[in-house]
This record gives C-alpha cells, structure tokens and sequence, in this order.
C-alpha cells in the first residue's frame, strides 16, 4: 500500500513537473498544449485576462490574413514567453492601437477563444442582435488652407428599423479597409465594444499618393459579432490631396567640404583653417570614390525592366532607399512592388549627374496585378556606391 502510494505521488509530481509555463510554438499542437498548461495555473480571473490578451495581440499585434496563417504569426511573436510578458506586450498592442484595454483591468471582452470559432452562449456579450451596420463619416484635421487631413469613420450596429443597438461589454472585432478603383490601399483593426464605439481616424498622410485616382477613396467596414459579421461599403470619398503621402527626393547639400583627416587643428583656435599634417609621417592617402563608368539612367531602366518582370531581388539589389525598407516591405504584393504586374517605360532621361549623385527623370505606365493601369512621371535620386549608382529616393511628380 505503501509502495502504491509513493507511485501515486511519484506520478503527479512528475505530470505537474511536464506542464510548461512558458509557450512552446514548435507546431500548433504544442502553442495549444503550453498555453493551456500556462492557464491551467491561473486563477478564474486571471485566466480570462490571459486569453483576453492572446486575443488581442492574434488580431492586433501580428499582420496575417486567416485565422490559420494569424496563429502561426501569433506563435512567433510570443515563443517563450511566459504569462506576465505576454501580459505585458497585449497592453503594449492596445496602447499602440488606441484599444480601450488593459491586462489589469476587469475582463470586458467575454469569453476568448483563439483556437476555435465561438458558439454563442446564454450570457455571451459578443452575441450582439443586429440586422446591419452602417457607416458615419466625419472630415477632421486642418491643413491650414481650411482642408481636412483625415476622416473619422464611426461604424453603428442597427436594427431592422435603422436604429442603433445597445450592447456593452463586447469584444467585437471591427476591420477598416481602403480602396481607391477597386485597388486596396489599407488595413485596420479595431475594438468594439459598445455601440459609443470612436470608430477609426484615417489620416491622409498614411495613404499613398500615387495610389489615389482621381482624389477619391471607398472604404468597407465589417464588424464581426458571435453569429455573423456585418459589413457596409461607402463609395466615392473625397480625399485631400495636398495631405496625401508623397516620397520627397532628399536634398544633397552641395556645399559640404572634406576634410582632411590628416589636418591639424589648433585647440586653441578651432575654427581656423587646419594646416596640413607632418608630410613625413606614414599616414594612408584617402582614396578618391570610384566614379561610376555608367549613365545613372541604366539604373533606373534596369531597375523598372526587374519590377515588371518581378525579379524584385534584382530590383532591391538596385537600389539603397531607406524609405524603401526591408526587402519584405518593398516586395509586399498589396503595398509594394509585388502589386506590380507590368511596367511599360516611356522615357528616361538624365536630369543631373555629379561624383555622388545623380537625378533620373522616366515617365512610365504601371499595370498591377488587378488589371489597373496608372500613368506615372517619377524622379529618381541616385548616389554612388562603391562604383555603381543606386537608387537613393523615388518621387512621383504631378
């Protein structure tokens, strides 16, 4: 008897020894597997803030389209971590995206589950009974002429007769998305929840200018309750141009003098000419930069041929833009390069060349990948590297 005690013992020691405290994202199996063994060791309370935040930071704090592909980003962003940090970084995701939540506040958004579809329930607060949303939109902003920089778009969940619905308590996930000629321009996320909901404050510098035809956006909103997600589109907005986000070719300072590294400068009077150093001591002459043998313009035509046949590699390798970003950010098929289906080139022409640096101009079409095609005039800086000219800033002119 004694001896079947000891086992017993023995075995639960050993099961609550394999219960992981901290996320295991080896496979999905094992995030669901330590996540329930981390909330297993929660109170009531704590285990519905816990999956609150997982929540939050599957819908806010990663960029994915599907449940499946945000679960495995999910799993990316918090291998490792044990509770207080994941705690911690969800209140970092809702401050950063105005969500009215907090890891120490009481449970307000229901019963989370990031794992599986959520059935309704008796005293489910996102089982919200709505027949529509519908869509208020408000200019804001002034950019100093009397022209807003924004629009506030306030979503209101109705019923059959058109009449808001109350509801308190809910973790609604509202999604904002931007188009202008069917070409998508933008994402957001949000919280709703209640139908006193602020809704989303799109500023116009967020959205790209080349991007925009004829000065005019459509948006469609959808909020997504227990039962069904409710969606409206409004069609036709007009935007500010003159507060859309334009690229700007950085100005080269043409006044800036070398030094040389050799000089010596009198402390005494520092803003003196430096007289040159001692001509027989070792010191190693500075190279002269290597001038570019080719027209900066070969560039610029080899940079379009890359993007129109999508070796976006090649195009990359082109160019050292920091507006540009990481290779992920300049290839992204919905904001970047990878939306580009075709590039007919028009023209190229050498506006200005020195030894470091160089002005392109090329008038171009641009067909993406919906069929749409765009008319563009674009001046493109260019330095020298190492011998060989790279795109340094981009420009798209009226």
């Amino acid at each position: 008897m004694k001896k079947f005690s000891f086992l017993l013992v023995f075995s639960l020691l050993l099961f609550t020894a394999c219960k992981k405290n901290h996320v295991d994202a080896t496979n999905t199996k094992t995030l669901q597997s330590s996540i329930n063994d981390m909330t297993s060791s929660l109170s009531t309370i704590k285990q519905i803030k816990f999956n609150e935040a997982l929540y939050i930071l599957k819908t806010f704090g990663v960029e994915a389209e599907g449940d499946v592909e945000e679960l495995k980003a999910l799993g990316k962003l918090i291998d490792g971590k044990k509770v207080p940090e994941i705690l911690t970084l969800a209140d970092q995701v809702a401050q950063k995206n105005g969500i009215e939540w907090a890891s120490t506040s009481p449970p307000s958004l229901g019963e989370m589950n990031i794992f599986g579809d959520e059935k309704a329930k008796e005293t489910d607060p996102n089982d919200v009974r709505a027949n529509a949303v519908n869509i208020i939109t408000r200019p804001t902003g002034d950019d100093g002429n009397g022209a807003p920089t924004a629009i506030q778009i306030i979503p209101r969940l109705v019923d059959a007769a058109g009449n808001p619905v109350s509801f308190t308590g809910a973790g609604l996930e509202a999604t904002l998305e931007v188009f202008s000629n069917g070409v998508k321009l933008s994402t957001a996320k949000n919280l709703m929840q209640d139908n006193n909901f602020k809704g989303f404050n799109l500023k116009f510098s967020s959205i790209p200018a080349a991007k925009v035809v004829d000065g005019k956006i459509d948006i469609t909103v959808s909020v997504k309750t227990t039962a069904k997600t409710f969606k409206m589109s409004k069609i036709g907005l007009d935007v500010n141009p003159s507060a859309l986000k334009v690229l700007v070719v950085p100005k080269t300072d043409s006044t800036a003098v070398t030094k040389d590294p050799n000089a010596v400068i009198d402390p005494n009077n520092p803003t003196a000419t430096p007289t040159p150093g001692d001509p027989n001591a070792t010191t190693t002459t500075p190279t002269t930069p290597k001038q570019p043998a080719a027209d900066p313009k070969n560039t610029v035509s080899r940079f379009l041929s890359s993007v129109s046949s999508q070796n976006l590699k090649a195009a990359y390798d082109a160019s050292s833009n920091p507006s540009w970003g990481s290779y992920e950010s300049f290839s992204n098929p919905t904001s970047g390069f990878g939306s580009v289906k075709n590039v007919s080139v028009k023209n190229i022409t050498t506006n200005a060349t020195n030894a470091g640096g160089a002005s392109v101009n090329a008038t171009y079409d641009v067909t993406d990948k919906n069929g749409k095609t765009t008319s563009l005039k674009v001046t493109f800086g260019l330095k020298n590297v190492n011998g060989d000219w790279k795109i340094s800033s981009y420009k798209i002119n009226p």
